[in-house]
């Protein structure tokens, strides 16, 4: 539920938003912040403007455990167009090498190794990673040449779904920070025919799959009446929905209380003996707080004010 103040609501939770072509994830989080009359809102993982699908959307409190979803799994479904090589690395650019070369499923099969597991890859000039304080991009649409060192990325599987002509699409699941673009271009030069990414879309971030998503034409059919605010409150996702792989403890309210003033608690019943490390407390469907679990007390680490 959202109260009123005057700078928006006090809205907590998340929203799954099926990102739109050609959209920026700050001016579509900027969309939902109004649509929702919400004081505070963030997202998870900035996607491309020409990139489609999950962008998961925290209000309020649940700002509070957007790394966890940023650090979790995340999946998406991708076409590479070969024969050119961009400096954008997607079909926004302009070509800046080509090659009259074609890979087969066979020649594509076969480099697909280089790319799973552990993978040093130097990300596109024309992204959000800043050199010297400022964002690669911006240095780019200005005219310099930002110089990127090598990253190291988790690929967990990569997997060639169809070949066309000139085209091969796939199905990726990686880590925190991989450049699907990179990837794309990167394969195109260890086979000799350079590429660029023609479609990309975010398929899974975390739990959240595509199932959760809702589609911003959706949203937008809503006014900005009391009522239609409180339908679309019925949207969003608890904020703890990110902290599906941690220990969930329930306590009462006293307990509660005491957390919220910062003060640490035992940890009771059956969990007490097996609770160790990183945890999260709720008192009905509500977290109170995320915290750390030492020798059967949980200390408190960041406390939710819903």
């Amino acid at each position: 539920m959202g109260r009123r103040g005057k700078k928006g609501q006090d809205v907590h939770g998340w929203l799954v938003l099926d990102k739109p072509y050609d959209m920026g994830s700050t001016k579509a989080v900027a969309i939902m912040k109004r649509l929702f009359d919400a004081k505070k809102a963030g997202h998870a993982g900035t996607l491309d403007p020409l990139a489609t699908g999950l962008l998961p959307i925290a209000f309020g409190e649940a700002t509070k455990t957007v790394s966890f979803a940023m650090d979790d799994i995340k999946s998406y479904r991708f076409t590479v167009e070969w024969g050119a090589e961009t400096s954008t690395d997607d079909r926004e650019g302009e070509v800046i090498s080509s090659s009259g070369l074609r890979p087969s499923q066979q020649d594509i099969e076969k480099v697909i190794p280089q790319f799973v597991g552990s993978v040093d890859q130097v990300p596109p000039k024309y992204s959000a990673i800043k050199v010297k304080g400022e964002r690669a991009y911006k240095l780019a649409r200005s005219g310099e040449d930002p110089e990127l060192s090598a990253r190291t990325v988790e690929v967990f599987d990569l997997a060639v779904l169809e070949v066309g002509d000139n085209w091969a699409s796939f199905d990726i699941n990686c880590g925190k920070g991989t450049y699907i673009r990179a990837i794309s271009r990167d394969m195109g030069r260890v086979m000799g025919c350079f590429g660029h990414v023609a479609k990309l879309r975010r398929t899974r971030v975390g739990k959240f799959s595509e199932k959760d998503t809702i589609s911003l034409e959706f949203l937008e059919k809503f006014s900005h009446s009391a009522d239609d605010r409180e339908t679309l409150l019925q949207y969003l996702k608890p904020v703890q929905s990110v902290l599906d792989d941690i220990p969930a403890l329930t306590v009462d309210k006293k307990d509660a209380a005491r957390l919220k003033n910062g003060q640490a608690i035992l940890v009771r019943g059956r969990d007490a003996p097996i609770v160790k490390g990183t945890a999260y407390a709720i008192s009905g469907d509500t977290i109170i707080a995320l915290g750390e679990v030492n020798k059967g007390t949980l200390h408190p680490m960041r406390v939710f004010n819903i």
